[in-house]
């Protein structure tokens, strides 16, 4: 992937961080797109590092808000005035909020649903105007989202983030419609249950692991290079003919 970019939104962790690794690896400049503390700061500094200097690529880091719009609008101007083209835009963005929508105790605001459908559902068209506005997605640019089975299954006190989902998945087909004319490809890809900082956040997310083991063919979870090998193959122009489609990444998991 030489001469190519890759924007990951949400690259600090999980499948965003491996997506950086195996981009990088094969070449590819990174600009990732992360919200951390201090810490988090210096340890993806340290990991960024050893990228560059394996690979001889250029990784820049953006420690923003991924959710506000002027932060956006301000990141974007930043990336056209050294890039004409995103090659590949992932959306991973991991912001919500974990409750039931009924109990006695701590329960779901419209403001809790509010902000996980805005940070982890609709927030990608936010990204996706600004960067047709300058201009960096063209001929060739492929976006790739991630969904889960938590849409399909109910997964406890995942409510909130399958809603959000639920419309990231609606919008990226119409995405992928509409922005066929400009040669750019949309794609969702729903990953098996797979052990990131994120799903250890869930209510009861052991017995949610131990059970997507014992059902998935291969005895395993899915791991986050599972699903940036994935993204290292949809982000390749034999992959242009793909589009508007959701594709499991879990060893057959979905089946079962």
């Amino acid at each position: 992937m030489k001469d190519k970019t890759a924007l990951i939104i949400g690259g600090s962790s999980g499948i965003g961080l491996a997506s950086v690794k195996k981009l990088a690896s094969h070449g590819c400049d990174i600009i990732i797109i992360h919200r951390d503390r201090r810490q988090g700061v210096m340890d993806l500094e340290e990991i960024v590092h050893s990228l560059k200097q394996a690979n001889n690529v250029s990784i820049i880091s953006h420690n923003i808000d991924a959710t506000n719009p002027e932060k956006i609008s301000e990141t974007v101007r930043s990336i056209k005035s050294s890039i004409s083209q995103i090659d590949v835009v992932i959306h991973a963005v991991s912001r919500g909020n974990l409750k039931p929508f009924i109990s006695d105790g701590a329960k779901l605001s419209m403001q809790d649903l509010s902000l996980t459908i805005e940070a982890m559902g609709i927030n990608l068209k936010v990204w996706v105007d600004e960067l047709l506005d300058s201009n960096l997605l063209q001929n060739g640019s492929k976006i790739l989202t991630l969904t889960s089975e938590g849409n399909d299954k109910f997964w406890e006190g995942y409510g909130a983030v399958a809603l959000a989902k639920s419309a990231l998945e609606t919008l990226s087909r119409y995405l992928s419609i509409e922005l066929a004319t400009k040669g750019i490809t949309v794609n969702t890809i729903q990953a098996g249950v797979t052990d990131t900082p994120s799903l250890r956040l869930i209510p009861g997310s052991d017995k949610l692991i131990e059970q997507s083991i014992n059902r998935n063919p291969y005895k395993r979870l899915t791991t986050p290079e599972d699903v940036a090998n994935t993204i290292f193959l949809l982000a390749q122009p034999e992959a242009n003919w793909i589009n508007g489609a959701l594709i499991h990444v879990d060893g057959g998991e979905h089946l079962i």
